[in-house]
């Protein structure tokens, strides 16, 4: 189980008590900042993508959209999603769950400027009822991420 990987991903910092999980779905944003109890905008939701062969997940603020001519001019690519029956094999986690920690190998991972907005943001823990407390020097560390870009409007 995917939430099994982060939980063992955290706990070599010590951090796997702070993963919540809740009685209720998060696996929307809206669902998600319900069972946290927090606005929509500071889910932190994992967007995954297809460049060719090559995974690529993208960090947004929950309000956030990915902009087709903004993904375009960082990738040189058009955005492409992963079809929904195909993320849990490219990433390692289901929808609902997909979170940018303890992913499969060679997945890359960029988080958006549109989290910079929060001190604290909310991305799920591997399952599609739970969620970790991160500020942004955490999220950028944990997640192993490739930097910031520039990709989504709100």
């Amino acid at each position: 189980m995917a939430i099994d990987k982060v939980k063992a991903y955290f706990s070599e910092f010590g951090m796997e008590d702070r993963i919540m999980e809740m009685p209720q779905s998060s696996a929307t944003v809206e669902l998600a900042a319900q069972a946290v109890g927090c606005e929509p905008c500071r889910i932190a939701k994992t967007m995954s993508f297809l460049q060719g062969e090559k995974p690529v997940l993208i960090v947004t603020a929950g309000d956030a959209r990915v902009d087709n001519k903004k993904y375009k001019a960082q990738f040189q690519k058009k955005a492409k999603m992963i079809p929904f029956d195909e993320v849990e094999g490219w990433i390692g986690h289901a929808p609902g769950g997909v979170c940018p920690f303890a992913v499969n190998d060679g997945v890359e991972v960029y988080l958006d400027d549109s989290l910079k907005r929060f001190d604290l943001v909310y991305p799920a823990a591997g399952s599609d009822n739970s969620a970790i407390g991160l500020n942004l020097e955490e999220l950028e560390k944990y997640s192993g991420s490739q930097g910031w870009i520039d990709v989504c409007v709100y």
